[in-house]
């Protein structure tokens, strides 16, 4: 299933159509000392529960992004900016300082799974081994949320390879997301 995609080409057509405040809003909260970004490119309810789990990783420790759908309805259809467009200038600034990046997706399916992509493979399968420890079910490949275009947001830190976790939308809901915060938080913590 392929979802619609807004059409916008980049934050700056995005921005003359919607009004910050009202219909998104962008949170930043450096972390200076951090060379580690976490994002939620598509956070509050344009993909549900993706917020929350990056505030969970990000913690006091990481650098968090999330630029988030707060309109009454329609956020997906009206403020999905697709990851290899999504040029905000304050997530940029931010990622121009950090190393590592994770991002945080949601994408439909029927099995609970978290699929991994991203160019940044050494991170990438320290947190699949990670998820997977925890219990959950977790896809290296064979999927189509592969990340490996350079101009994806995860990718665009200083070392030019991030991870992208896409969470199916059964492990955003409340009461299963904090093990998967867990999980990654603590692999990030041993490699910062």
């Amino acid at each position: 299933m392929t979802r619609p995609d807004t059409g916008f080409r980049c934050y700056a057509e995005l921005a003359k159509a919607h009004v910050e405040g009202t219909d998104f809003s962008i949170c930043v909260d450096r972390r200076p000392e951090s060379p580690i970004a976490i994002l939620a490119p598509h956070g509050g309810a344009i993909e549900a529960g993706t917020s929350e789990i990056a505030r969970a990783i990000a913690g006091s420790d990481f650098n968090l992004y999330s630029f988030e759908g707060i309109r009454k309805s329609g956020n997906f259809a009206a403020l999905h900016l697709t990851s290899d467009r999504f040029d905000e200038p304050r997530c940029l600034a931010l990622l121009s300082t950090c190393d590592r990046v994770v991002a945080i997706h949601g994408c439909n399916g029927s099995l609970p799974q978290v699929l991994l992509g991203g160019l940044d493979f050494s991170l990438k399968h320290s947190l699949y081994q990670a998820i997977v420890a925890a219990g959950m079910d977790a896809r290296l490949d064979g999927h189509r949320f592969r990340a490996v275009d350079p101009k994806n947001i995860c990718n665009r830190g200083r070392l030019g390879a991030g991870v992208q976790l896409e969470l199916i939308s059964a492990l955003r809901l409340p009461e299963i997301n904090t093990a998967i915060a867990t999980a990654v938080r603590s692999a990030l913590l041993e490699i910062s």
